[in-house]
Formats: C-alpha cells, structure tokens, sequence
C-alpha cells in the first residue's frame, strides 16, 4: 500500500466552465485522483459529478468550501469562519462546511480539508509589522536578529492576548461539525496556515486533536509550503513541527517555496527539504500537489514525477 498521490483543482479550476473538461485535463496528466479545492464554482459540479460518475478521475478529498456558495465566483477559503465573534457568520461557516461534507461523501472523497479561522484585531494587528519586516529581508536569518526577535515576542503576546474568545468559537465550531463528519465517514484534516493571526497556534495542533477525541473524524494536514513560511518567520522548526504532528497527519499539501518566499511553487524548485518531509508520509496518507495557477503544465508535471520518486524511495517502486 501507498499514499495517493493527488492534484489540486486550484491550478485549473478558474479555467474551466465546465467541470468534466477540468478533470479530464487533469487525468490527461497521469493523475488518477484528484482534490477539489476551495474554487469549485457550483456551474462546476454538474461535470463534476458527471466525470466522478464514468470514472474519469477519483476525488481523494475536498476542501472547504466545496463547492463554493452560490454566486461566489472566487476562491474562498475564509469567506466565513469558525472563530469569528459574528454569531451569524459562525452560522454560515458550519452550513457551507456541512455542506463541503456532503459533497465529499457524494463524490466519494474520504477526506476534507478545513481553515480553523483566525484572531481578529480591530486595531493595529501585529501581524502587520511583522509581515512587513519578514517580506524586506527575505535573505535574513531572523533567528540571529535581535530586533526582530524583540518585535516577534511582542506581536505573539498581543495574539495570545486576544485569542481566547476566538479559540473557544473554533473549538465549539469543531464540536459540533465533527459528529456529522462522523457520521458521512469523512475525515476532518485541520491545516496548518501560513498568516501569523490565523488558528490553530502551530503548538496547539495535538493538543486540539486530543480534545476532540474523535479519531475516525479528525487529523492534522500538513501544508509544506506554509510550514516553510512560518520557519522563515521564527515561528516553528518545520522538522521538529512534522514530528510532533506526525502521529496525527492524515494527509499533506505539496508545494515549494521559492527564494523570494512565494508559495505554491514547482516541487523540488524551492527551499524545502522534501526528502525530509517524505520520511513522515505513511501509507494511508493523501498526497496533494497543490500549485500556484500560474505554474505550466510541463512545472506539474515535474513536480508530480518528484512526488512520484519520492513515494518509491519511500515505499518501494
């Protein structure tokens, strides 16, 4: 047994207005499943279904919101979400979230993927000064810069200051999302995000795992890409962040970070150590390659034939 290697609609969703054309394209480059991304318009899902229906492609998984709400055009991940003060925009979130699960279990996916919202700051978001002084020195080893250090300790006690009432409407949220779940056979995936003010902290994902205590609904995913930003930021070892998620990781998204730190890049044409991040793939695993829209089909195809050699040195060809 091997993990399933997948592509994300992301890097041709936009494309498309017809959603059996979309995966077909995306058959066309060897891909025998796919994950249906965060900008599934509902004129997609017709095609969709339709090429699910005659095989063309299997889903592997989903990822919130899935499709998107109608007369939503755009990718949009974080249109609602679990952690907001708004009561009513938590409503929406776990509509279109039960939603996503729906359309998981009727494309037979097994998996979705979910944002868990973030800390919001009326006023002065520290997340600002430190994005701004990250993105001028994208060369600077900012663990040996002791005015950064200083600025990042201060923004991290303001987040931490804020973040209680907003944790708990994530934690409530999940809750509730995680019995239905349960109860379609979908498994939840919690992402690691790549923003400074977005939720879970990196430290808190096993511990959150553990309190939901759901574990045939829930696990971690891994996002390569954003684990590379936040070690650059100071925020995490991206090693050491794999293995104390390792034993809850159901699934990773796969994308390189080039030198300037734009994410979603070709594998293998970037910063991370994927050798390393192979070593914590497990057999049950859902390997999603997930690139920028921008990237040509020649660059997927690289970066599917690296997936492809890493899986086999890990796994045996």
């Amino acid at each position: 047994m091997k993990p399933i290697i997948a592509i994300s609609s992301c890097w041709c969703s936009h494309r498309h207005q017809d959603g059996y054309a979309m995966l077909k394209e995306m058959a066309a480059l060897g891909f025998d499943h796919v994950e249906l991304s965060h900008g599934i318009r509902i004129t997609l899902v017709p095609g969709i279904l339709k090429a699910v229906e005659e095989g063309v492609v299997k889903v592997a998984s989903c990822h919130n919101f899935c499709p998107l709400p109608t007369g939503v055009t755009h990718a949009a991940p974080n249109l609602y979400t679990c952690s907001s003060a708004d009561a009513r925009e938590r409503d929406q979130w776990m509509r279109h979230s039960k939603r996503t699960i729906d359309f998981a279990q009727q494309v037979k996916a097994r998996k979705v993927v979910l944002h868990l919202g973030a800390v919001e700051f009326f006023w002065f978001n520290p997340a600002g000064k430190l994005d701004a002084y990250v993105d001028a020195r994208p060369d600077t080893d900012l663990s040996a810069d002791a005015t950064y250090q200083k600025l990042l300790a201060k923004s991290l006690a303001k987040l931490k200051g804020r973040m209680a009432p907003y944790w708990a409407n994530t934690q409530q949220g999940l809750a509730e999302l995680l019995p239905y779940a349960e109860q379609k056979g979908i498994l939840l995936g919690f992402e690691n995000r790549e923003a400074f003010d977005e939720l879970p902290l990196d430290a808190d994902h096993p511990d959150l795992i553990a309190a939901m205590a759901k574990p045939n609904a829930c696990g971690y995913w891994h996002d390569t890409g954003h684990a590379q930003i936040k070690q650059h930021m100071g925020l995490l070892n991206h090693r050491e962040h794999l293995e104390k998620n390792a034993p809850n990781a159901i699934g990773f998204h796969l994308h390189d970070v080039s030198a300037e730190g734009r994410d979603h890049q070709p594998i293998g044409s970037g910063k991370i150590d994927f050798d390393m991040v192979s070593r914590f793939w497990r057999p049950e695993h859902t390997l999603v390659i997930e690139l920028s829209p921008r990237l040509t089909p020649e660059e997927v195809l690289a970066s599917k034939q690296r997936v492809d050699e890493l899986v086999a040195k890990q796994f045996g060809g």
